[in-house]
């Protein structure tokens, strides 16, 4: 298994189709209902959560990003009616996967999102992004985070390719499409990681 790394969502980021580019621009001017995955993250790492939402929309996920969704939002002047559509987002998802980076201590917001949605569905994940281009292949979650499973993807096997994992440890795993279903992690005898 591997985390997804900067240098590999940066690249996404800055190699997108024309496609891509035209989709991007809609999801400001579509009426979103719900989302799979509601994105958390810190702005710093813009050009990486730009690869993830690319990355996760190609394997079929709808996905919030503040900035995507929704770019009147200012982090500079937050209100409470800012708040409220965050939250009115929050509750539009049926997850969220926090970002972590090594700007993610940084942020304000991310705390706040996840204790939102960790006091009402408890549907939340770790999506570790390793630095640089480091070929990390296991995640040491700390404090609170330990309460969470991670997402990490397959690194060449191929029947696997196109799947996500959602791991609380190395023989409890289940596929992130499950995962966002409300299935928790469970035992898997067979372990490919």
């Amino acid at each position: 298994m591997a985390l997804y790394t900067s240098d590999y969502l940066k690249n996404l980021s800055r190699n997108k189709t024309a496609n891509e580019r035209i989709k991007l621009n809609e999801q400001r001017n579509l009426t979103h209902v719900s989302f799979d995955i509601f994105l958390c993250h810190s702005y710093l790492d813009k050009e990486e959560v730009e690869g993830l939402y690319l990355e996760l929309t190609k394997m079929g996920f709808t996905v919030y990003v503040d900035w995507i969704v929704d770019p009147q939002l200012d982090r500079n002047n937050v209100t409470k009616e800012s708040a409220e559509l965050v939250r009115k987002r929050l509750r539009a998802s049926k997850t969220l996967l926090l970002a972590i980076s090594a700007n993610a201590a940084l942020s304000k917001w991310m705390p706040w999102e996840l204790g939102y949605v960790d006091g009402n569905t408890q549907l939340c994940a770790l999506m570790p992004v390793a630095p640089g281009s480091s070929r990390i292949t296991s995640f040491s979650r700390t404090e609170y985070l330990k309460l969470y499973p991670y997402v990490q993807k397959p690194n060449d096997l191929l029947r696997f390719k196109d799947k996500l994992w959602a791991i609380d440890s190395a023989n409890t795993y289940v596929e992130l499409n499950e995962w966002a279903r409300g299935f928790n992690p469970k035992y898997q005898s067979i372990s490919f990681f």
